[in-house]
């Protein structure tokens, strides 16, 4: 018979693999905006700053963040080094599969206001973060300051460490980078937003070091390598969504979304206004070109009216792939300007893979400085037989790009500038290696799925409309478009922000397919927000319209 002793050990290894126990060896800690750091840390007596609860944890334990807002103070910067004011540093490192967790509290979401964080001479971070096999989420940072006059940065969070992963941060309406990474590799940044962020204060207080994302590994080969953006969105940052600038190792943006960059939220103009910058070593000092050029991927990614280029190569001094992108009314949606390889002058872009990209209502020009004959560039929406309109997408109504994310974190799921049935964009692309429906890939970001059929949100199955009006923020003639699934009396009417009429534009029986109404903005009195709102049968779509 075996022992009590035996039967006791058994049971608990058959507890712990089957994960109705914790480990041992991990524990779990607590801070809080009422606790103190001479508390335990346990969720009665929580911590008050992230920087006691890394004191604490061990590689494998996390640190729980519960809800409201912390005020940061002076008094908390965990470190001065040269010309840095670190306010949390963490530099304890987690092992593989052991990482240092610090998370907010299911359910919670935790602020960190830097609004009175203003050390007279120092470059303010909020989250410097030295360790690798750290994971922080779900944490918001606001209010990060500059305090120099000249040249200058502060950042939200500081990545220098490997095999992180940062995922639902929420980084806005401060003078900083959001997110901000010069070292380390294997890092996931993932379903993160960076909005509302311009530095006001330095040098021409247009704010043009403020990035919503910034990844530049600062040397290669050393392991600064598959760093990945991933789900994150990026928009009234005053410089650019994404920036690879100086990047000396290869960096991946997939499924992104950038968009309003390079202004204020009044639209003024401010930075450089890049959606994507892939790339490039400046056009004067390359005293640190590294010796193997590195071939950025930027995929499935979308930008919309940015000031200056959605997807933009920076004169960089080699290709970049650029699958499956979509661009909206940018100044230029598709800009592959590259620099020479003797680094003396700018030259259409060269070595590029481009394929499946697709791009409608461009402010300028839809691309421009592509070489058709030393990139590879033939599969897109301006280079196929397809004719691209605002009748192709289910909507383009700007304000679908802030919607909320979905429940588990990924970007939300709406119908902005999906595929509408029936368009000709439709398996129109070619297989780059990516899951696509259909005969071919889409172009464009987003896949459809019309093999089976298709069904919605509106009663008795019958497709949306897809209103959709261009141009829009509005200016001069403006058009309205839609299909309609079956004949019907359809009224399309314009009302303004407290959902008073202004006029009914037209009322009218329409046969299906597709049709469009133009107006003028005459009805639009002043600057503000308004509704067009398009009714047929027992079913209402909306718009919202910005002048």
């Amino acid at each position: 018979m075996p022992s009590m002793k035996k039967i006791y050990i058994a049971a608990a290894c058959i507890l712990l693999l089957t994960g109705f126990i914790s480990p041992a060896f991990s524990n779990i800690y607590y801070v809080a905006n009422n606790g103190s750091d001479t508390n335990a840390g346990t969720i009665t007596q929580p911590f008050l700053t992230v920087q006691r609860g890394q004191t604490a944890a061990v590689a494998g334990d996390t640190v729980y963040i519960r809800g409201g807002t912390y005020v940061m103070t002076t008094a908390q910067i965990a470190q001065y080094n040269s010309i840095w004011a670190y306010v949390t540093l963490l530099n304890k490192s987690g092992t593989s599969g052991h990482r240092i967790n610090y998370w907010a509290y299911p359910g919670e979401q935790p602020v960190f206001d830097y609004t009175n964080i203003t050390p007279a001479g120092y470059r303010i971070t909020a989250f410097q973060v030295n360790a690798s096999w750290v994971y922080l989420k779900g944490i918001e940072v606001t209010g990060v300051q500059v305090t120099i006059t000249t040249h200058t940065q502060s950042e939200c969070f500081e990545n220098q460490g490997s095999n992180n992963i940062y995922e639902l941060l929420r980084m806005h309406d401060g003078k900083a980078i959001g997110f901000y990474l010069t070292k380390g590799g294997n890092n996931l940044i993932l379903n993160c937003d960076a909005w509302n962020n311009w530095d006001n204060v330095s040098e021409n207080k247009l704010g043009g070091n403020v990035d919503g994302f910034g990844c530049h590994p600062n040397k290669q080969g050393v392991g600064y390598t598959n760093n990945v953006f991933r789900g994150c969105r990026a928009w009234f940052n005053s410089d650019d969504g994404y920036d690879l600038i100086n990047a000396m190792e290869a960096v991946t943006i997939e499924n992104c979304w950038s968009f309003y960059n390079g202004y204020s939220t009044s639209f003024s103009s401010l930075g450089d206004g890049n959606g994507f910058k892939g790339g490039g070593f400046g056009v004067t000092d390359f005293s640190n070109v590294p010796p193997v050029i590195p071939r950025h991927q930027i995929r499935f990614c979308l930008a919309v009216k940015n000031k200056a280029n959605g997807f933009y190569a920076n004169h960089h001094l080699g290709g970049n792939n650029w699958f499956n992108n979509s661009a909206y009314n940018n100044a230029v949606n598709f800009n592959m300007l590259n620099r020479s390889t003797d680094y003396s002058t700018d030259v259409p872009g060269y070595d590029h893979n481009l394929k499946n990209n697709l791009g409608l209502g461009a402010r300028s020009t839809e691309y421009s400085n592509i070489d058709f004959t030393l990139s590879n560039a033939d599969t897109n929406y301006f280079n196929l037989p397809v004719t691209v309109n605002s009748a192709d997408f289910s909507s383009l109504d700007l304000s679908l790009l802030t919607a909320p994310r979905q429940a588990d974190g990924s970007l939300p799921a709406n119908n902005f500038m999906r595929l509408a049935s029936g368009s000709d964009l439709i398996d129109k692309g070619i297989d780059v290696g990516y899951p696509y429906n259909g005969s071919a890939p889409d172009l464009g970001c987003f896949e459809s799925n019309y093999t089976v059929t298709a069904t919605s949100d509106i009663p008795g199955n019958a497709r949306a409309a897809g209103l959709a009006a261009f141009p829009n923020p509005v200016k001069g003639e403006i058009t309205a478009s839609y299909r309609l699934p079956v004949p019907a009396n359809v009224q399309l009417a314009l009302y303004n922000a407290e959902g008073a009429l202004i006029s009914t534009l037209m009322s009218s029986k329409q046969e299906t397919g597709p049709h469009t109404f133009t107006f003028n903005d005459s009805y639009l009195r002043s600057a503000g927000v308004y509704v067009l709102k398009l009714s047929y049968k027992d079913k209402t779509e909306t718009l919202q319209l910005v002048k």
